[in-house]
């Protein structure tokens, strides 16, 4: 016992998170922007991995993370009373069928 292989293999999820980045070079964001906020589906086991996913990917892309913030999976978002189009169920699927993190919003900040 207490073999990796006795482990049950959670299912992956997918978390809606928003993400304040700060500049950088090579960022693409706007010329006058001072940043901006993405709305992301991330896929993961639970929010922390979905999280660590993001933000790594993010920097691959030369992007700053400065802040995440974790809104919940599809269910728990529902439970609160929110109400998703089916373009926004669409690339959740789309992020759990890839196991992928997915960018579907970004609003730049400008002081």
């Amino acid at each position: 016992m207490g073999s990796d292989e006795s482990k049950v293999k959670r299912p992956q999820q997918v978390f809606t998170l928003v993400v304040e980045v700060g500049r950088k070079t090579g960022d693409g964001l706007p010329d006058k922007a001072t940043g901006a906020a993405l709305m992301i589906y991330a896929s993961g086991v639970d929010e922390a991995e979905a999280v660590r996913e993001t933000v790594a990917i993010l920097k691959q892309a030369d992007l700053a993370p400065l802040d995440v913030s974790g809104y919940g999976t599809l269910d728990e978002r529902e439970a609160a009373g929110d109400e998703i189009d089916p373009e926004e169920r669409e690339l959740m699927q789309r992020a759990l069928d890839e196991n992928s993190v997915i960018v579907a919003q970004m609003t730049p900040f400008y002081d």
